[in-house]
Formats: C-alpha cells, sequence, structure tokens
C-alpha cells in the first residue's frame, strides 16, 4: 500500500507540479536518508543535512525518470549513495593529496580511556564502500537486492564489504574495550 502511495504522490508532482505531494515525500523520507547520511559521515549533523537537502533537490529535478522498477524508497537511496560518493569525490579533488593529511583523514581514531564507544568512530575505521554496505544493511535494513540496486555492487562485493567491515568494527570495539554486554 505504501508504495502505492508513493507512486501517487509521485505522479501528482510530475503530472501536476504538486509541491505538496513532493512534501509528503520528504516527511516520509527524510528521517532515513539523514540517518544514512549520519553514519556515512560519521556523526556530522551539519554535513547530513546539507547533504539530505541535496538528495531531495536532486530526486525533485529527476523525479519524472523513477520508472517504479523499483521501490521509491531505493530510487531515494540511490540519489542518496550517488550525491554522497559526489561529495566525496569532489573533498578529495579539493585535497592536495599531502600524505600527512590523508593519513590523518582515514587513520584508525583512538579514544581516551573512560570514554563511552563511539559508533561514528567505529564507521570511521571503514572504507566508503564498507561503510555504506554496513550502514544499508544493520542500519537501514535494507535486503542484499536493496543495496545492489543502491550501490550498483555485486552481491558478492557487498557480502565481502559486510564480511569486512563487521571485523574491523569488531576488532575497533574490543580494542576500546566495548565488549558487547553493554
Amino acid at each position: 500500500m505504501s508504495q502505492l502511495n508513493d507512486i501517487s504522490l509521485i505522479a501528482q508532482v510530475v503530472m501536476f507540479h504538486n509541491n505538496r505531494a513532493f512534501d509528503q515525500l520528504v516527511k516520509k523520507y527524510q528521517s532515513p536518508i539523514r540517518r544514512f547520511f549520519l553514519h556515512q559521515t560519521c556523526g556530522d549533523g551539519p554535513l547530513s543535512d546539507d547533504l539530505a537537502q541535496e538528495t531531495f533537490i536532486k530526486a525533485y529535478t529527476n523525479l519524472s525518470s523513477f520508472k517504479s522498477l523499483s521501490n521509491f524508497s531505493t530510487w531515494l537511496f540511490r540519489v542518496a549513495h550517488n550525491v554522497f560518493y559526489d561529495y566525496i569525490r569532489t573533498q578529495k579533488e579539493m585535497d592536495d593529496l599531502d600524505t600527512g593529511q590523508v593519513d590523518a583523514a582515514h587513520q584508525v581514531r583512538q579514544k581516551d580511556i573512560g570514554q563511552e564507544i563511539d559508533i561514528y568512530q567505529a564507521l570511521a575505521t571503514l572504507k566508503e564502500a564498507e561503510r555504506t554496505c554496513i550502514t544499508l544493511f544493520y542500519m537501514e535494513e535494507q535486503t542484499m537486492e536493496k543495496i545492489v540496486e543502491i550501490t550498483g555492487m555485486p552481491p558478492n562485493t557487498i557480502k565481502s564489504h559486510l564480511k569486512r567491515g563487521k571485523e574491523k568494527m569488531a576488532i575497533y570495539l574490543k580494542g576500546n574495550g566495548y565488549d558487547g554486554k553493554r
């Protein structure tokens, strides 16, 4: 029923330029998209808001390209995925490729003893593709098929990213005193 409602709202936006219909889609999907970006940016709220806003702008301008071959939410997460990787690409182009700067941006961040474990710091230890797969599968509860559609990666690549990402996070969390019983 939800998919039919989404398709109805999309048709109203595309055919009649009904902005209120698009507002309903934004209200419905704003939290999951922002949460996706919060995990991808390791907790950077302002950046997550900016990326979410850009996602909805791109979705609005490209809504006529939605063909109902998948759920609207899958299509929207694909747009969000592309927005995030465009952002990463832009950031890499802007960096001088100074080795110290690159190392500092991708190092495992150690915490002071006694500080509370932060999931975002554990996510920060992962490569972008691993973090994307972990976020979509475990935090957004997307199916493997949906992750294939969203990322364009083959299923075995996704499985590898999930396995490596889980292992890296477990090592990081164990190294920082998290025993899984909290």
